[in-house]
């Protein structure tokens, strides 16, 4: 495509016009809620077997830094804790989403946000304001893009918009200007990546786990060079052979604008309660209503119908997944495993469980359908439907649209913690999550990130149990 309006200098200006003091207090909490999430997750993914390679491969690196693995508690330098960190966020389908643009901003951007951070010794302040405007590149990008589209073909959008938003956090806090943000995103038009091929073979999955990682690696790359004046495109998303015109078949530019009065993007992100893909996390409330909270035995169960929109039949039909990656991306074992154990049994995805006789029943009985009417509903919210047919002929059947967590259904600070214990408790039980819910709150008021990364640091981590298995 072509285009004369300079859409990528006019939301490079913006960005960078997003300072500390256009951040209102509803913002302010939300990026904490945003942060805390992310610092659990995180850690959780730290002890899987992906987040330990990383760590690995982080020390081969011999990186000196001053920015902190989480986890492990090692320095690195921003790139390589940005990858490492941004790998353990999206470890294990625990972090959060932005409907419209299908992606998981906070493993991108907050991974390469703390890292630069750590080596510009910026303040909470400005910390705030780079991880609010990467949000808002990433997932303004990614909506322009028209998202399920560029999905369909292939493309996994976490890994494809990342670059973008980790690349406006970065230079952010490196303190470039416009032409020099819009040459950190030329710098990420050469970086953006990230094939779906994963979703199609069970033992190729581990890579799916990177797609947090690479892109804010090469976000902050990308500003890194830019701050150098390495010389790129300026018109990296609206150009003839810009972004766009790349992996856009129908894209909706005015869609990059933000419209008078909204809200900022970060209000439109959705928590994950359940540790599995976000299309599916409707269709497990759905379960809970159609079996009183969980309460019906599951070997009473003849039959679950489980009607979805288009994206989400394709690329999640697995009915013998073999690895965790694929079991959390597969709908019949979400059904089946949630039905057999409830929805927050994070250990039922791992592959002991795989041929779990009653997860095997269950995911017999489940059969996927495509309703059309809930197409209408996409991209902003993942709707599904579910009948479960019981053995006496029963049926209870549930629609719902929005899903737990969502920005309709959010969780309060409150509700994030509750779903941090058990992942704090996964890692290390000695580990004071009150000491990171502080941290976090203080950040505004902390005049570097150390304070925080320190509360994310495990002191048994080389002697606490890899979680899974891929």
């Amino acid at each position: 495509m072509t285009n004369s309006h300079p859409y990528s200098l006019d939301l490079a200006s913006e960005m960078l016009a997003l300072d500390a003091g256009s951040l209102r207090n509803d913002d302010v909490s939300q990026l904490q809620r945003l942060i805390l999430d992310y610092a659990t997750v995180t850690l959780c993914g730290s002890v899987q077997p992906w987040g330990r390679k990383m760590r690995t491969w982080a020390q081969t690196q011999n990186c000196m830094g001053p920015a902190r693995l989480i986890g492990s508690g090692e320095l690195s330098n921003a790139s390589t804790a940005a990858l490492t960190n941004g790998t353990s966020a999206h470890g294990y389908e625990l972090d959060d989403t932005h409907e419209a643009s299908s992606s998981h901003p906070g493993a991108v951007v907050i991974s390469a946000a703390l890292g630069v951070a750590a080596e510009c010794g910026s303040n909470g302040q400005d910390i705030l304001a780079a991880i609010a405007a990467g949000y808002e590149a990433m997932t303004r990008i990614g909506r322009a893009a028209v998202s399920q589209e560029v999905t369909e073909r292939g493309f996994h959008a976490t890994c494809l918009f990342g670059p973008f938003g980790a690349a406006t956090a970065a230079a952010k806090l490196l303190e470039l200007d416009v032409e020099g943000l819009a040459r950190s995103w030329g710098l990420a038009l050469s970086m953006a990546s990230g094939s779906s091929q994963f979703a199609h073979e069970p033992q190729g999955t581990m890579v799916k786990r990177m797609h947090a990682g690479i892109p804010a690696m090469h976000g902050v790359i990308a500003a890194q060079l830019g701050k150098l004046e390495m010389t790129a495109p300026k018109n990296s998303l609206e150009g003839p052979l810009g972004f766009y015109h790349l992996y856009s078949e129908n894209p909706n530019l005015d869609l990059l604008a933000r419209k008078s009065g909204a809200a900022l993007e970060i209000h439109n992100i959705s928590f994950k309660p359940y540790s599995c893909c976000r299309k599916f996390h409707s269709m497990i409330d759905c379960l809970a209503i159609a079996t009183a909270n969980f309460t019906h035995d599951p070997s009473k169960i003849a039959k679950i119908d489980v009607f979805s929109p288009a994206n989400a039949i394709k690329k999640h039909a697995i009915r013998r997944p073999n690895s965790v990656m694929a079991a959390q991306y597969s709908m019949p074992y979400i059904t089946a495993a949630t039905l057999a154990y409830g929805p927050k049994k994070y250990s039922a995805f791992e592959t002991e469980y795989h041929n779990d006789p009653t997860i095997i029943s269950l995911i017999d009985k489940t059969q996927a359908h495509h309703d059309t009417k809930l197409d209408r509903y996409l991209p902003d919210h993942m709707a599904n439907r579910v009948t479960v047919t019981y053995t006496d002929g029963r049926q209870e059947s549930a629609e719902v649209i929005e899903a737990l967590g969502s920005p309709e259904r959010p969780l309060s600070f409150d509700g994030v913690l509750e779903k941090a214990a058990p992942l704090i408790d996964m890692v290390d039980p000695s580990m004071d999550l009150g000491a990171i819910s502080e941290a976090v709150h203080d950040l505004p008021n902390t005049r570097d990130i150390d304070t925080l990364m320190c509360t994310l640091v495990s002191n048994s981590y080389d002697s606490t149990a890899t979680l899974a298995a891929e």
